[in-house]
Parts: structure tokens; C-alpha cells; sequence
């Protein structure tokens, strides 16, 4: 009896500091979201099952978030057909305000054509970073009005149970992509 509430008082306490059974306590959060995209809003609830890779990055980025594309599109097409149905890829704009829907649209095809681009508000962005404990600043503006977003380069693994599961760096390439969504699907 008392190693059940034991058990039970370790329990609770863990569930109150966010840890969750299977999932790795040095990770953040990460957090579910609704999204606009040229095709429409983009819920991650309707994801569910498919492994996400999720970058936050912005399309006038002049070298980090087209390697980080390039990464990501190599891994897609290194997945089988089968695979990559199970797949997405998402980059989250962190400069909404020069990032349309149909910009970003064009800009994520160039890397793999099954990558999607979102934005939001500034506000949504911000809480969604936060979460997933990506960080990013704006830059102030330069002489011909055209500012720099420095942000994270990582690329957010979300499993298809909707949880953060692994967050790979830029430097580690299309192969640590491949791998990650291999052990989840």
C-alpha cells in the first residue's frame, strides 16, 4: 500500500514538472497549432499519425534557412513514397510581416515541393516559438529599410502522437533528418 502511493506521489509530481511517460524531459514543450497557409489554415491536430519536421526560419534569410531547406528537402526525397505520405514538413515564418501565404508557398516548393509554408500573427509565432524553444529577433533596420531575423536553426521533430520527440541541429544533415523520422514512423 504505501509503495502504491509512493508510486502515485512520484507520478503526480512528474506530470506537474511536464514530464511525460516515453518522452525526454530536456526537451520543450512544443504545442500544437492552426496556421494559414496558401492553401488554407494548417491544423496540426489534423496531422495526427505523420511525423512533423518543423523549422522556423524566414523567406529573406540570406544562408541558414535555405540550408536548412535544402536538408529538409534532401531528407524528404531520400524517404520512400510510402514514407514521406507519412511526413511533413513545415516551415513557420518568424517575419510575418514581409512573409505572405503565396510567398511562402513559393519559396518552401523550391526546396521540395511537398513543404508547406505558415505564418500567423505576431503574437501566435511568438507563443509557438516559445513553446517549442526556438528564439528569434528581429534586427533593426538598415539605411534601405531591410532588416535581418536571427533565429534558431533547428529542425522540430513532432512524432504522430503530436508530441516534440527531437530537435536536430543545422549542422547535422539530411542523414540525422532521415533517421529521426525512420525511428517514429
Amino acid at each position: 500500500m504505501k509503495l502504491r502511493i509512493l508510486m502515485a506521489a512520484v507520478l503526480a509530481v512528474a506530470l506537474l514538472a511536464g514530464c511525460q511517460p516515453g518522452r525526454d524531459p530536456k526537451l520543450p514543450a512544443g504545442a500544437d497549432f492552426v496556421l494559414q497557409t496558401a492553401d488554407g489554415p494548417l491544423d496540426s491536430k489534423t496531422l495526427r499519425g505523420k511525423v512533423l519536421l518543423v523549422y522556423f526560419g524566414y523567406t529573406n534569410c540570406p544562408d541558414i534557412c535555405p540550408a536548412s531547406l535544402a536538408a529538409g528537402g534532401n531528407a524528404l526525397k531520400a524517404l520512400s513514397p510510402e514514407e514521406r505520405e507519412k511526413v511533413r514538413l513545415v516551415m513557420i515564418s518568424v517575419d510575418p510581416e514581409r512573409d505572405s501565404v503565396g510567398h511562402l508557398k513559393e519559396y518552401t516548393a523550391f526546396f521540395h515541393p511537398e513543404m508547406v509554408g505558415a505564418t500567423g500573427t505576431p503574437e501566435e509565432i511568438a507563443a509557438l516559438a516559445k513553446a517549442f524553444g526556438a528564439g528569434y529577433i528581429r534586427q533593426p533596420a538598415r539605411a534601405d529599410g531591410s532588416y535581418a531575423v536571427d533565429h534558431t536553426t533547428s529542425t522540430y521533430v513532432v512524432g504522430p502522437d503530436g508530441r516534440l520527440a527531437q530537435v536536430i541541429d543545422l549542422n547535422a544533415g539530411s542523414d540525422a533528418i532521415v533517421a529521426a523520422v525512420r525511428k517514429l514512423l
